[in-house]
């Protein structure tokens, strides 16, 4: 999943000479970016399981990303004034709760088998961790010295994408376990045995995300009895750039349009990988045996940005991500012409590409804005909402063409960050 943004400036009263150890709690924060890797993650298992549940089409399947993604688009600026009102470790106990409120929610909606109440209690979810993401990667950056704030960062997305890896294990173990019927198949049960499966399918989401619920509300008491510093934004513009806006840098708006084409591309692949590899024509493997691959995407995510650490030191950043968008160009034309172990490998392969787009398109925007740091990270956080619209197209041309063809709408996307990293990404105002 997408990494987690840069942050903009800030001073405490943490410092390297101030003689505090801020272990425990750096601990904490970590275990932040683990759990909002994989419940983001969970989505590309629940999915498949929903299609299935309530016999959706793709598009409508897709709504589950839909509510999720709709989340960053709708709370990320009322999640910056809720911090600046209550402060970065009271921001981070309230997006912890409202997580675990949203995962509890699962059970009334298994119970009442109601998949309008499923996609709402995914954006009470999605709106906890936006505000968590607000809130908490400034702790990271403070929870130490200065010159090994970067380092702290890449350790919590490290962990974040491990969360990403191991997810989809955990949903095919608790959420996959077995064969769905084919709706022949429930049709030829007894009315009482129709129906008492519909309710044992629905209540596969409850426990898992009840326990979801539990962890997040223990971490969030945890959060709250640490002693963290306080943060004081120093990202006040200079009096002579009031009258600016980053709506007029143009590599900044061509960077939104590259967060947004990112992570709709990436999550777009992500959410048809169940579906794909259960094409007899791919692999025809049972939806709990594709799910374990899903790990492998997620996984190659992990691994790239460990290999990115160098990359983008040695080379120019531009050039890295114009060079991983035509990878992943020319993985998903390979996907989309072939059959068999080349398809599904050959889209397995597109995580490790991703791995550096996130955090390189959104240092590529930040470019020489200055003052204007703040306002454009609100920017780039909201094009995060193609996550949400990127699955709804692609899902739609998946019903009518095919999912396979369908993935011709992510490769637009990929194209368009090709294009980013290659030209587009230059500062020059609009």
């Amino acid at each position: 999943m997408a990494a987690a943004p840069p942050v903009a400036s800030t001073s405490s009263s943490a410092s390297a000479g101030d003689g505090k150890n801020y272990t425990v709690p750096l601990v904490g924060l970590t275990t932040l970016f683990f759990m909002w890797g994989f419940i983001t993650c969970l989505n590309d298992i629940i999915i498949p399981h929903f299609k299935a549940v309530f016999e959706l089409g793709y598009a409508r399947a897709m709504m589950v990303q839909m509510a999720y993604f709709a989340a960053y688009f709708v709370m990320s600026l009322p999640s910056g004034w809720l911090v600046n009102r209550i402060g970065y470790k009271r921001g981070i106990v309230t997006g912890l709760l409202i997580t675990s409120v949203g995962c509890a929610l699962f059970f009334p909606a298994a119970s009442m088998r109601s998949y309008n109440m499923f996609l709402g209690a995914l954006f009470i979810l999605a709106s906890g961790i936006t505000l968590l993401q607000v809130a908490a990667n400034p702790y990271v950056a403070i929870l130490g010295p200065p010159e090994t704030a970067s380092s702290r960062l890449s350790m919590t997305q490290a962990f974040n994408s491990l969360a990403t890896a191991i997810a989809p294990i955990f949903g095919a173990k608790f959420i996959l376990s077995h064969e769905p019927k084919t709706q022949e198949q429930i049709k030829a049960l007894s009315a009482s045995a129709a129906e008492a499966y519909r309710v044992a399918e629905a209540q596969a989401v409850q426990y898992p995300y009840v326990g979801l619920a539990i962890a997040l509300a223990a971490l969030a008491v945890v959060m709250a009895l640490f002693r963290l510093p306080t943060i004081v934004s120093d990202t006040a513009p200079a009096s002579g750039e009031r009258a600016d806006s980053a709506w007029r840098h143009r590599h900044l708006v061509l960077g939104a349009v590259g967060i947004f084409a990112y992570v709709g591309g990436e999550v777009a692949v992500g959410s048809f990988l169940v579906n794909y590899f259960a094409d007899p024509s791919v692999a025809g493997l049972s939806e709990m045996q594709a799910a374990t691959y899903v790990s492998y995407y997620w996984g190659g995510a992990m691994v790239g940005r460990f290999i990115g650490t160098v990359t983008l030191r040695r080379f120019d950043p531009g050039r890295v991500l114009a060079l991983h968008g035509l990878a992943v160009v020319v993985l998903l034309a390979i996907t989309m012409s072939t059959t068999g172990p080349v398809a599904m490998w050959s889209v397995l392969l597109i995580g490790l590409f991703n791995s550096v787009m996130f955090p390189t398109i959104f240092t590529l925007a930040l470019a020489r804005l200055g003052a204007l740091t703040g306002q454009a990270s609100g920017i780039l956080c909201m094009a995060i909402v193609g996550g949400a619209v990127v699955p709804l197209l692609q899902g739609f041309v998946a019903d009518a063409y095919g999912v396979q063809k369908s993935f011709v709408v992510a490769g637009l996307c990929y194209v368009y960050v090709l294009w980013y990293g290659w030209k587009g990404y230059r500062p020059k105002e609009a």
